[in-house]
Order: structure tokens, then C-alpha cells, then sequence
């Protein structure tokens, strides 16, 4: 009797504090649920693929970036090709229409003949603007194409005549009725020759006109 009574007697304060501490002890990681662990597994294959996302759209937007500096390096050079050929053949229009006045005192001089002297004045005023001309176009690099017993070239000239002749060699420019000029290496205006041809008489039948 004594017995049953000892084991229904209360629980003394320690011991129910211990058994508090029993029932509220924390689980361990490797007691948690699947559910918590799927959760998170799902969570990392999100950000995994967000992530993905991200580094594709930088990396379209670097390329974009790229293209636009190399497009607007391609405009720049464009636009400072543009300036210098301005600055370059600005002056072509205005070149052009200083050749016809040259052209005018070149004729004039070579018409200006004899010994007086409203002649020789004549003479010596136009000799000295056509220098005065020259040395301008050397100033604006504006060259002179006068290609007397040069090859035809028919970038710079353009054929009036084709002359036969038995001292040139064909293709060969005999004369010039008018010069020619470039700028920069652009041509203004072509001179105006006469080509050199093969003689139309072979030496041949000449020989036999000279012995009937």
C-alpha cells in the first residue's frame, strides 16, 4: 500500500521542468519535413533561372552597346570625311570659273604679236597675272595637266585629234589646244590633245612611191 502511494505521489518541480524541456527541444535539419526542403529546392532553381535571364539581357545589351559605338564611330569618321573633302574641293565651283579667265589671258598673250610697245605691255601685264594666277593655284594646290609627249591618259585628257605621225609613238599626245588642271588630285577639267596614231602608209609602200 505504501507502495502505490509513492508511485502516485506528485512530481516534485524539477522533474516537471525537465519534462517541459523535453517536449520543446528543437527538431534537427535532418528531422525536417520534405516539404521545407522541396520549398527551398524550388526556390533555387527560380533564382537559377532569373539569374539565366539576367545574364542574357546584359549580354544583349552589351552587344547593343557595342553596335551603337560602332556605329556612331563609322558616323564620325563619315562626317570628318565629309569636312575635309569640303575643305578639300570646296573651292572646284569657284577654280573653275578662274580658268576660263586664265584661259582668256593665255590666248590673249599668244595673240599679242609684234614689237611696239602697246604690245610688249600687253605682253608683259598678261605674263605677269597668268604668274600671278599660278602662283595662287600652287597656294590651293590646283595643278597644271599640259602632257605634251606624254602617254594619253584618259583620266586627265580627252582626245580632240587622233594625228598620224612617223616620228611618235602611238598613244602618244602631239599637242595641247587646252590645259587641263587638277585639285587635291581631283580633275577640274581634262586637257584637250591630240593623240598620236600609227601612219597610215607603211614604210614599206613608201619605199616603192620613192623607186617608180
Amino acid at each position: 500500500m505504501s507502495h502505490q502511494q509513492s508511485s502516485h505521489e506528485p512530481q516534485s518541480d524539477s522533474d516537471l521542468i525537465a519534462e517541459v524541456l523535453e517536449q520543446t527541444k528543437p527538431i534537427d535539419a535532418d528531422e525536417q519535413p520534405t516539404e521545407a526542403s522541396g520549398a527551398a529546392a524550388v526556390t533555387v532553381e527560380a533564382l537559377q533561372e532569373q539569374l539565366e535571364q539576367a545574364q542574357q539581357q546584359a549580354a544583349a545589351n552589351l552587344d547593343k552597346a557595342i553596335r551603337t559605338m560602332a556605329e556612331m564611330e563609322n558616323l564620325k569618321k563619315r562626317v570628318q570625311k565629309d569636312l575635309d573633302d569640303e575643305r578639300k574641293y570646296g573651292l572646284a565651283k569657284f577654280a573653275k570659273e578662274l580658268l576660263s579667265v586664265l584661259d582668256s589671258l593665255e590666248l590673249g598673250l599668244q595673240a599679242a604679236t609684234g614689237d611696239s610697245p602697246e604690245i610688249v605691255k600687253l605682253r608683259e601685264g598678261s605674263e605677269l597675272t597668268i604668274k600671278q594666277f599660278e602662283s595662287v593655284f600652287a597656294k590651293f594646290n590646283i595643278e597644271t595637266v599640259d602632257p605634251i609627249g606624254q602617254a594619253f591618259n584618259p583620266e586627265l585628257h580627252q582626245a580632240m585629234v587622233m594625228q598620224p605621225s612617223a616620228t611618235a609613238q602611238p598613244n602618244t599626245v602631239l599637242n595641247v589646244f587646252q590645259k587641263g588642271y587638277v585639285l587635291n588630285g581631283r580633275l577640274l577639267r581634262p586637257a584637250m590633245v591630240v593623240v598620236a596614231k600609227a601612219d597610215d602608209k607603211p614604210a614599206d609602200s613608201a619605199k616603192i612611191d620613192e623607186q617608180a
